[in-house]
């Protein structure tokens, strides 16, 4: 196995967010020796097809290293599915999505007829939603080394009361799951901060290390 001084992780943040909210993830694994790169990218602006296609080469084109690992937030691990669907990449290593809309959003069924949700939202926002033709759905199962991490609590009531079962107040623990992956662990922690909690910062860490999350 390679030293994480030979690896290099990307950082993908989620819908509507910027690079600055996966700082506190990008400075937890870049102290354990890994390179990382938090890539900002303009994720209101155009559909999933075309920011993954852009973007990630962009930040691939930043990597040093023997292996590169993808750390996910939220829609950042929809662009990780629709890049590998298209590109084969032989570096790579491990990735860990926190809050991934995998199986798409009940929230994005109901709100996105509503005014100004794709004025907020953008293009890829629409494409998020629970139907069979949905980005999320139509990409299929992981043929690489994915660990997920759900959140369970959630500080927007209004919203959760559209999502069935426990949610972190945008995506619900069901719709996490992805067929394919290696592991999967639900955590009390919400859908627009868990990057910051330490526990996940903790689990993320173990996941890229061994595989697998600690229990």
């Amino acid at each position: 196995m390679t030293s994480p001084h030979n690896e290099s992780v990307i950082l993908l943040h989620g819908l509507a967010r910027t690079r600055g909210s996966m700082e506190k993830m990008e400075h937890a694994l870049s102290a354990r020796g890994y390179q990382c790169v938090n890539l900002g990218y303009p994720s209101t602006q155009f559909d999933i097809e075309t920011l993954a296609g852009e973007h990630i080469d962009k930040a691939l084109s930043q990597c040093r290293g023997e292996r590169v690992h993808f750390v996910t937030h939220s829609m950042g691990g929809i662009l990780v599915r629709q890049y590998l669907s298209q590109h084969t990449l032989p570096t790579l290593g491990r990735v860990v999505m926190l809050g991934p809309p995998n199986r798409g959003s009940e929230v994005v069924d109901s709100l996105k007829a509503f005014p100004g949700f794709k004025w907020i939202n953008g293009p890829a926002g629409l494409q998020l939603g629970t139907d069979e033709g949905s980005v999320p759905n139509r990409l299929g199962k992981a043929h690489f080394e994915v660990g997920v991490i759900a959140g369970s609590r959630s500080v927007n009531l209004l919203l959760s009361t559209l999502l069935p079962g426990p949610n972190d107040g945008k995506v619900s623990v069901a719709r996490t799951h992805l067929e394919g992956m290696r592991d999967h662990i639900s955590l009390a922690v919400t859908h627009p901060f868990m990057m910051n909690n330490p526990s996940v910062i903790a689990q993320t860490a173990y996941f890229l290390a061994h595989g697998r999350f600690q229990r």
